[in-house]
């Protein structure tokens, strides 16, 4: 399939070629007919990507606030690194598609395939929605016109928010495409409405639809002008649908409400509020959120649980239809908001036109419907040629499933500087495996894993997905005769670590030289092997304090989800639970817990947690995870107390001894978690046939006591 990227260190706009994505559970796969660009959202997102660092700085001060934190602690080549491959990830540009369901992924209702539906799918030939966020167009309504759905959705859920009633009298600030839509389902409510623009052209087709109208450029005061339109009363409410950096249409919007009035902001304008205007109207001030309730709730977008109609009754998907009704009825008119249009291939030309002429309003990219499906819809594209003399029963011949920020970024780098055979790249949406997959030389972009799993020629698979889908992908590439090597953690339930272990137990009697690895890094980093070689010389017990300032999370994140990442225990303190386990060198023999007890603007005490493991040689350790310190603190912290002799490790950086004769720190340029280490190792296993870096059984001990103490109810 095809799809438009805009990449945001260069600017430059592409449509790149990816593997289709797969029909996922609570899913729609949909071939695109029509998409429309967002010419607010997309002209923003176009010159962001196209601005100096410089510009990019200046319009994201909180980053670089976070940059400069970052740096503090992390040093400035791993901030530097991070940053630019932040900036290399391409976004995928668009959000309002329309098309036809070519598959229904399961626990999916109401829709069949051939059905005509509006998604938020982005500019692509074939896009993967939740079902939540699709909606069936009326026979009456054509693709040119249902399109503009998910732009209208957005002034809808405004208008929501400010709660017009027949006969007020309203102002919308600013009439491009989300403005001119949301000025006609004010007239639909039987409301007066005024249009405040600096475009003639757009307050033309303002009037068109019934508005009074207003330009400040021709020396008309906005605000004189929606008293007078408000028989002197104050306008009874005010949508600023507007894009600009000054807080004027904010100030204009309080001058001109009646008192009491509501002011709802849909659009992007600066906050510079005066209190006097607010205070002495008592005006109401609302900034709409997208399309309305459900938007950004991973419950009911990615879940596909709806809210109880009585108690919500207007959703995203609510919104959606009726937008799509208003169409259907002839009261709600896109066509004449349709300035341009372009064939898909000429993508980029349509960006173009959008940075340099700043009047256009919808422009439509046309799909060629009558490409054969079966070429849209292949699961693999070819990246490059393979090499045959590579291909020997003792070099590891990989595929990584996951393409994401950390697998892109840092794990698929660590593995290749050690080079094994890269090549297949999965990635679900098709998109990632093919650009991560270029910039480091896979053969294969891929979203299916059943054929790589199929693939005799891979020997190995490192799995870099959602921590929910480890423990099936674990057994499944095992069974298929490949080494894997798995992000931590291994599995997130003791039922499917059990599952994991039998699994494995049974298959290394047949095949002992079979590798599971998990992706816990930090023991193989060159502070930490220094460490070890010191406190081995040391037989008397050790004690151990690691401080994680882990940083908040929100609690709506996938991590935070226990279904899904499991909590943060297991999906990080894993890491400390294993590096504690393998300085100690010995088995944990017990572990208690304590967790921050619920208290007042606490949303979540398990990520604030202090576990202390009990070593079978009469060693402890304490690790203090932390997410509710500051972001200028070290991230890790790592002590160890052992005969009269104290080391000390911070952020994997700086190493310090005290009592130790011969050495006294241990100081590295630039961060080093082991990442590289851990990779090599990995491989030399399965090229030499030597013993997996981490024994087995140590894994699924770590994996074990880690899932206990994220179900401990310790407080």
């Amino acid at each position: 399939m095809r799809q438009v990227i805009q990449n945001m260190q260069n600017g430059v706009t592409e449509i790149a070629q990816a593997p289709a994505p797969s029909s996922n559970a609570g899913a729609l796969l949909i071939r695109t007919s029509r998409t429309l660009i967002s010419a607010g959202t997309e002209r923003m997102l176009v010159d962001f990507g196209r601005s100096s660092m410089i510009a990019k700085a200046r319009k994201q001060p909180d980053k670089v606030k976070q940059v400069i934190a970052k740096a503090r602690t992390d040093g400035i080549q791993t901030t530097i690194d991070a940053v630019r491959a932040k900036l290399a990830q391409p976004l995928p540009l668009g959000y309002c598609n329309v098309g036809t369901v070519i598959a229904v992924g399961k626990n999916v209702a109401g829709y069949s395939v051939g059905d005509r539906v509006l998604s938020n799918g982005p500019h692509a030939d074939i896009v993967s929605v939740p079902q939540n966020l699709c909606a069936h167009i009326p026979d009456n309504v054509d693709d040119d016109a249902a399109v503009f759905t998910v732009l209208a959705s957005i002034g809808l859920q405004g208008i929501r928010l400010a709660a017009p009633t027949l006969g007020e009298s309203f102002v919308v600030t600013g009439v491009g495409l989300i403005g001119l839509l949301t000025l006609q389902l004010l007239r639909a409510h039987g409301c007066r409405v005024l249009a405040i623009d600096f475009d003639d052209a757009k307050l033309a087709l303002a009037k068109s639809f019934g508005a009074e109208i207003c330009n400040p450029s021709t020396g008309a005061d906005p605000v004189a002008t929606a008293i007078a339109f408000s028989r002197g009363n104050g306008v009874d409410g005010v949508i600023i649908t507007a894009s600009t950096a000054s807080s004027e249409p904010v100030s204009q919007a309080a001058k001109m409400a009646r008192k009491r009035g509501r002011i709802v902001l849909v659009g992007v304008t600066g906050l510079e509020l005066s209190r006097a205007d607010f205070y002495e109207k008592e005006l109401s001030f609302q900034v709409s959120c997208s399309y309305g309730p459900g938007r950004y709730d991973p419950g009911y977008e990615q879940k596909g649980n709806d809210y109880p109609f009585g108690l919500v009754r207007w959703t995203e998907q609510r919104n959606f239809e009726a937008v799509l009704d208003m169409m259907s009825d002839g009261r709600l008119l896109a066509a004449p908001l349709i300035s341009h249009r372009f064939a898909f291939d000429a993508a980029p030309d349509a960006y173009d036109l959008l940075e340099k002429d700043k009047s256009v309003l919808g422009i439509l990219l046309d799909f060629d419907t009558e490409i054969d499906t079966s070429k849209l819809t292949t699961s693999t594209v070819m990246l490059k040629a393979g090499n045959a003399a590579n291909l020997t029963p003792a070099n590891p011949v990989m595929a990584f499933i996951g393409a994401g920020n950390y697998a892109s970024r840092v794990l698929i780098p660590a593995f290749k500087e050690h080079s094994p055979v890269l090549k297949t790249l999965v990635s679900a949406g098709g998109l990632n495996s093919v650009l991560q997959g270029e910039a480091s030389g896979f053969e294969v972009a891929s979203t299916d894993l059943a054929n790589v799993l199929a693939d005799d020629e891979i020997n190995t698979i490192a799995i870099a997905t959602r921590h929910d889908t480890h423990a099936e992908m674990v057994i499944s590439a095992l069974k298929a005769g490949k080494h894997v090597f798995v992000e931590k953690p291994l599995a997130i339930t003791l039922e499917s670590l059990e599952e994991i272990e039998n699994c494995y137990n049974d298959i290394i009697i047949a095949d002992p030289t079979r590798k599971l690895m998990v992706g816990f890094n930090r023991r193989f980093a060159p502070q930490i092997i220094k460490m070890k070689s010191l406190i081995d010389s040391v037989t008397e017990p050790k004690s151990f304090i690691m401080t994680v300032n882990a940083g908040a999370i929100p609690a709506e994140h996938w991590t935070q989800d226990p279904d899904i990442g499991g909590g943060r225990i297991i999906g990080e303190a894993c890491h400390f639970i294993d590096l504690l386990r393998h300085l100690a060198g010995a088995h944990i023999i017990s572990h208690h817990v304590q967790k921050m007890g619920h208290g007042k603007g606490v949303a979540i005490t398990d990520d604030k947690v202090s576990i202390t493991l009990s070593f079978e040689d009469g060693s402890f350790g304490t690790i203090h995870y932390l997410a509710n310190g500051a972001n200028a603190f070290p991230k890790e912290r790592l002590e160890v107390f052992a005969g009269g002799r104290i080391l000390q490790l911070d952020n994997f950086r700086k190493l310090k001894g005290y009592g130790w004769p011969g050495f006294s720190n241990m100081n590295l340029w630039k961060q080093d978690k082991g990442q590289s280490n851990s990779a090599k190792a990995f491989l030399e296993a399965i090229r030499l046939g030597g013993a997996c870096p981490i024994p087995a059984s140590e894994l699924f001990e770590v994996a074990r006591v880690t899932i206990e103490a994220a179900h401990s109810s310790g407080t």
